[in-house]
């Protein structure tokens, strides 16, 4: 879609033009901790979100963006020989991402940049997808609204997402009570954003949410929202 600089593996790139002028704070030893968290916990959280996955990247076409790919744990929802513009500012999670990439026959044009600025053209791409992202983001309006700029009329944003969870739950107190080191090991993550508030807010012309609850020791993460907005 524009031109890469880096080759770094057959099925590799990494492009570094038009530097975001909004810069990710990245932190070495909770860079490296959450590479190493996301590897480890990867299949177990998705056998929590595979079903909703399963529903929602159903029918992906041939290329694809997404905003926070991680360490891949959505490229095998992509068909073989497809494309994936991954936006990931922790270029810990790089090494992870392109072993995906090739074990999975996906091709990775990788950008390490925010999801505030993607460098995309606009009306550019047919598909962005997302998932434990948005919670984590510095501006969640700004990235909503990015990834309208991009996407052609008619294109869709897929996301499965934990969010807030209802007032007087127990879930909630535990958001309330874990928020601070919750947000700081999982850098800048918060438990307690209204997320689907937010979609509804950002101009898409459809919404389509689904709420669903997952079990895991992890309380404050276990409300989930689910679905696609259409630009």
């Amino acid at each position: 879609m524009t031109e890469t600089n880096t080759t770094t593996a057959n099925t590799t790139t990494t492009n570094t033009t038009n530097a975001p002028t909004t810069e990710f704070e990245l932190h070495s030893g909770r860079g490296r901790f959450n590479a190493a968290f996301f590897r480890a916990m990867g299949p177990y959280l998705e056998r929590s979100l595979r079903r909703r996955k399963q529903r929602v990247f159903a029918g992906l076409p041939g290329e694809v963006v997404e905003i926070g790919s991680g360490v891949g744990a959505n490229l095998g929802y992509l068909p073989a020989g497809s494309t994936l513009i991954a936006i990931e500012p922790n270029r810990y999670m790089h090494a992870a991402l392109r072993a995906a990439a090739r074990r999975d026959g996906v091709q990775l044009d990788l950008r390490e940049r925010m999801a505030e600025q993607t460098g995309l053209p606009d009306r550019s791409v047919d598909t962005v997808i997302s998932s434990l992202v948005l919670c984590s983001v510095q501006d969640p309006a700004a990235v909503l609204a990015e990834i309208r700029r991009v996407l052609r009329p008619g294109g869709t944003f897929r996301f499965v997402e934990h969010v807030v969870a209802k007032s007087g739950t127990p879930t909630r107190a535990a958001q309330r009570l874990f928020r601070r080191p919750w947000a700081w090991t999982f850098e800048g993550c918060s438990c307690e954003r209204d997320l689907e508030q937010s979609l509804r807010t950002a101009g898409f012309e459809s919404v389509a949410v689904e709420h669903y609850r997952v079990h895991t020791p992890f309380l404050p993460f276990n409300t989930q929202i689910a679905g696609t907005a259409q630009a």
